[in-house]
Parts: structure tokens; C-alpha cells; sequence
């Protein structure tokens, strides 16, 4: 298990994480979520003590990632597919990995298969793709069989195939019981993935409960119903204390609706009913809804056009700043 106490960090005058506490459970995909500049990146370096909190503690089975002896065996992780030497092959990348915590040489062909790379094992990663890099990442992480895995953007390179792979991946390891974390943008992606979120904005922590409960929490629900006989429906309607609103497809939506009484209303004033569905907000709803004030940056308002006359996003971050991700 992975928990953090307190853990803040800062970079001059940027405050790049601000007293985070939670912990990644167990046996589940937590996703962790956040835009740009909310501290993710730098988050998941101090886990790895890659980075040193400037206040608080993290620690990975009651222990800090420093005093680990043989860490590939309790943590494995992906944060940066191409941090391999250009001119090592993927088997020697993984085989001095494997000799530095003491893995049996035998498991670099097996996670070489794994991840799909065993007909190019013997090549340089210079010549690999972002594709083929983010699957020798994977095998990196999977390589100690660790119990808590981390991934920063897993799927980045990756083809349809890849993506599938990558996601049943991770809810296969979590169904064995191991902690699994994961940072996307793709919010398509981490609704079929995760099961729990984390979702921070700023360095803060503002989210940490499961997908279901952040959606339900962060965005409206609604009954979306279509009717040969709307004067009749919408009268029904408002003698039971509900609004509908008029969709653009000559639909109506009654927000807050319960589906079954709505049912039951049309039944009761013989109104014809061609659809009555529940209509919930998607992931990416809710994130937006819930991180609106968390943005660090934010796309220009059309006022001016870039070199080459076309319209484009400004970027604007505050003075002395630097994204942390």
C-alpha cells in the first residue's frame, strides 16, 4: 500500500504539492487525476524518492522507497517510457535491472513476452517507437512481480490493441489483490479503467472515493424521455411539480427525474412514451466540473491570431513558474 502524510513540495516560490494525504488501496485501479500544473508528476516522483518532500512522508508498505534494498520487488514503475540508454537492447535494458535487485535472469524473457517486445529484444531502444518504449517501461515495472505498480500515462503510443492490452492488464493485477496507480488525461480511458480516484487540483487534494461516488457527486442526473404527445406530457409534468427541457432533437429532459415515477405518470395520462432513459454525466463531465477552478492554464479568448494567422490557445503561466505535472 501506498500512503502519503502531509506530503508537500515546493520549488522556490511554487507551492507544486500541498499537504496530501491518502493512501492507494488495495485490490482496485486507482486512477489519479488532476490538469496540468495540479503536482501529479511531482506527486509520483516522491514516491519513488525521486524528489524530496520539502514537509510530510510517503511510504510504500510502511517503508520509504530510499530504504528499500531490492525496491523492483515491492514497487515497479512507468514515468517516463523513454529514459532507457539509446544504445542498450531491451533485454540488456531489463537484465541489469533484474542483476541490480537480485531477479532471476530468467524473468526478463517472461516479461519480455508479457509486453509483446520478444521478437525485438535484441535491439538498441534507440531505434523503438514511443509505442514499443511504453511496453519496455511496462516490463520494467513488471519486472520484480511487485505488489504496487505506477503508471504515468500508460497508454501514450500505444495502438488500439495496445490500449485494450495495457487496460486489462491493470484490472487483471488488480484483481490479484495488487495496488494499482495510474495517472491519465484520457478521461475515456480511465472510466474503463479505474475503480477508485484520486483527483487533485493545485497541489491539493479534492477527490478520493470511487469512480461511481465522483460522478454522482460531481454532475447532475437526468430522465431523458421522447413523446408523439408532448403538450399532454409536459402538462403531466408540471401538475406533478417537474420542468422538462426541450432538447434540440425534440426530446425532453426532467432533471433530478426519477425514472420509474416519470414511467408510471405517462402510464397514468395514457401518454405514448418512444423513450425513457437515465442520463448521466460522463467521467470528463464531472473532472471539469469538479477541477473548474484548479486550472493553471487556460485556452486564449480569440483576441489574436499567431504568425500564421491562425487562432490558437495562450498560455499563461504565473511568473517564476514552471509546470509541474
Amino acid at each position: 500500500m501506498i500512503e502519503l502524510h502531509d506530503l508537500t513540495k515546493r520549488y522556490g516560490d511554487t507551492l507544486a504539492v500541498d499537504g496530501l494525504s491518502f493512501q492507494v488501496p488495495q485490490g482496485v485501479v486507482t486512477g489519479f487525476l488532476g490538469p496540468n500544473g495540479a503536482g501529479k508528476s511531482t506527486t509520483m516522483r516522491m514516491i519513488l524518492d525521486l524528489d524530496r518532500p520539502t514537509r510530510g512522508r510517503v511510504t510504500i508498505d510502511g517503508k520509504r522507497y530510499g530504504v528499500l534494498s531490492e525496491p523492483l520487488k515491492y514497487i515497479g514503475a512507468l514515468l517516463e517510457a523513454k529514459a532507457v540508454h539509446p544504445g542498450r537492447t531491451a533485454y540488456d535494458h531489463l537484465l541489469w535491472l533484474a542483476q541490480s535487485n537480485r531477479i532471476p535472469t530468467s524473468r526478463v524473457n517472461e516479461v519480455l513476452s508479457l509486453v509483446g517486445l520478444s521478437s525485438v529484444a535484441r535491439k538498441r531502444s534507440r531505434g523503438f517507437s514511443l509505442g514499443m518504449s511504453q511496453r519496455l517501461g511496462i516490463a520494467s515495472a513488471l519486472l520484480g512481480d511487485p505488489e504496487i505498480l505506477m503508471f504515468d500515462e500508460p497508454v501514450n503510443g500505444l495502438d488500439p490493441e495496445g490500449i485494450l492490452w495495457i487496460r486489462n492488464l491493470m484490472k487483471g493485477l488488480a484483481a490479484e489483490g495488487r495496488t494499482v496507480f495510474v495517472s491519465s488525461h484520457l478521461m475515456s480511458e480511465m472510466a474503463l479503467t479505474a475503480d477508485h480516484l484520486v483527483v487533485i487540483g493545485k497541489g491539493k487534494l479534492l477527490a478520493d472515493l470511487s469512480m461511481a461516488d465522483f460522478i454522482k457527486q460531481n454532475s447532475r442526473s437526468a430522465v431523458r424521455v421522447r413523446t408523439p404527445q408532448p403538450e399532454q406530457l409536459l402538462t403531466a409534468l408540471t401538475g406533478a411539480g417537474l420542468r422538462a427541457e426541450a432538447g434540440p432533437d425534440g426530446s425532453y429532459e426532467i432533471e433530478d427525474g426519477d425514472l420509474a415515477h416519470i414511467g408510471e405518470l405517462a402510464a397514468t395520462h395514457g401518454i405514448t412514451l418512444h423513450e425513457l432513459s437515465p442520463q448521466q454525466a460522463s467521467l470528463e463531465e464531472a473532472f471539469m466540473q469538479m477541477t473548474a477552478d484548479s486550472v493553471e492554464y487556460h485556452a486564449g479568448d480569440g483576441e489574436g491570431r499567431d504568425a500564421a494567422g491562425a487562432w490558437g490557445a495562450t498560455w499563461q503561466p504565473k511568473a517564476g513558474e514552471k509546470e509541474q505535472n
